[in-house]
């Protein structure tokens, strides 16, 4: 069920497709920066392209037989799935500029 329509030997290319359309996001979390003062997480994604993520669903294997056997419940899934990685990408950025280095005021 996790297979791609487009093959598993395109397993590279729907990683990065993924991750340009918002679907997966690229982050790094270095708790030792924390010590320096430093934010230690750091967001690495782009501002997605959102309007390719619908495409990107309907290539996997797991969603398309779900378009498939339920469309009318799957265009809402999918709707609600867009919009929880939407919220998601941002409280990324949000993470990523946040102030580790400054006291908590009182």
């Amino acid at each position: 069920n996790h297979g791609l329509k487009a093959g598993m030997g395109k397993s590279q290319e729907e990683e990065e497709k993924a991750v340009a359309c918002g679907y997966w996001h690229l982050w790094r979390y270095n708790p030792a920066l924390e010590a320096e003062g430093k934010n230690p997480f750091t967001l690495d994604s782009k501002e997605p392209d959102w309007s390719g993520f619908q495409d990107f669903l309907k290539g996997e294997v797991r969603y398309a037989s779900v378009m498939k056997q339920y469309p009318q419940e799957a265009e809402e899934l999918f709707k609600a799935a867009e919009e929880n990685a939407k919220w998601r990408y941002n409280s990324y950025k949000r993470l990523s500029k946040e102030n580790w280095g400054a006291e908590v005021a009182e």
